[in-house]
């Protein structure tokens, strides 16, 4: 009897803890038009500062119609007002079970988890991460935005939020693409559910990570993991 699939995976390239079997993982969730070769290096970079983490870029799960190259989350045509809402909630199932599936290939608890994601991907890092059954260690998100529900019902919003990881939102002054006050919504928004978040507004920069946003990144994340690490 042929073995019943559980419908399409993800998977990416990956990078090894620099010191002993992984304590922690970190998810890199890539935007729309790149791939998960887009961010990865990034772990390359912070291997100094969490030398015990385990580093995953996955592939998002769609070819990208705007690049054909590339890959993506979810459909961008700018013609549904609700596409970033239905989007992101098509997409967080498959997440949820990659990221499930790769705590387990490293023997980690849900707690040890920590997501960064840039653009799309900071929209499905913030979706995913707010509703998980155990908050991730932390969030960063850069050059992003908080998708919230189309038809504005904040106490529905508030009721869907089961995790409040500590978040760290960056973005470019000069981001016309995601206008950078869409940190500030973001900002005001995990708030108004009660999860804190700190942010830093990268000067000069458009839609990007400068050498500054890396290093917020990469020392909030040693922060946050070592303060979630298990006693011992």
């Amino acid at each position: 009897m042929a073995a019943v699939s559980d419908g399409p995976k993800l998977d990416g390239p990956r990078l090894a803890p620099r010191s002993g079997p992984a304590r922690q993982l970190v998810v890199f969730l890539h935007g729309y038009g790149a791939d998960g070769n887009d961010l990865i290096e990034i772990g390359r970079a912070w291997q100094g500062l969490l030398p015990q983490a385990a580093f995953v870029s996955p592939h998002a799960p769609e070819p990208c119609a705007g690049a054909p190259m590339g890959r993506q989350w979810f459909a961008l045509t700018f013609r549904n007002p609700d596409e970033r809402w239905i989007g992101v909630n098509q997409a967080a199932p498959l997440l949820n079970r990659f990221l499930d599936a790769e705590l387990a290939r490293h023997q980690l608890p849900p707690s040890a988890l920590a997501l960064v994601g840039f653009s799309q991907g900071t929209m499905m890092a913030l979706h995913v991460g707010l509703r998980r059954s155990v908050a991730p260690a932390a969030i960063v998100g850069y050059s992003g935005l908080l998708v919230d529900r189309p038809d504005g019902d904040a106490e529905a919003f508030a009721a869907e939020i089961t995790a409040r990881p500590p978040v760290l939102l960056v973005h470019g002054d000069r981001d016309d693409l995601i206008p950078p006050q869409a940190l500030f919504a973001a900002t005001e928004g995990l708030a108004a559910v009660g999860v804190s978040a700190e942010w830093h507004l990268s000067a000069g920069t458009g839609h990007g990570i400068d050498p500054e946003g890396l290093r917020h990144g990469g020392e909030f994340l040693a922060r946050r993991l070592a303060a979630a690490a298990p006693p011992g």
